[in-house]
């Protein structure tokens, strides 16, 4: 078995993984910065949520462009 691989596999996918989650939870907390009354937020908060949330959904997407062999014929 190729151990290196196997290493490098799992090293992608951690990062991967934390990567989305991290880009989506720092979304869902810049939405609700901006969706609070009491302060007047800044104006780049909810346009840095929808970027956020943007780049999560496109790595998603190139993940599953990356798992499914219908897309590389």
């Amino acid at each position: 078995m190729k151990w290196l691989e196997l290493v490098s596999v799992a090293g992608a996918t951690l990062v991967s993984a934390v990567t989305v989650v991290v880009l989506y939870s720092l979304g869902v907390r810049l939405t609700a910065i901006a969706g609070d009354t009491k302060n007047s937020p800044a104006s780049w908060t909810r346009p840095m949520a929808y970027t956020c949330f943007a780049v999560c959904g496109a790595a998603i997407l190139f993940g599953l462009y990356l798992i499914i062999p219908y897309f590389h014929k």
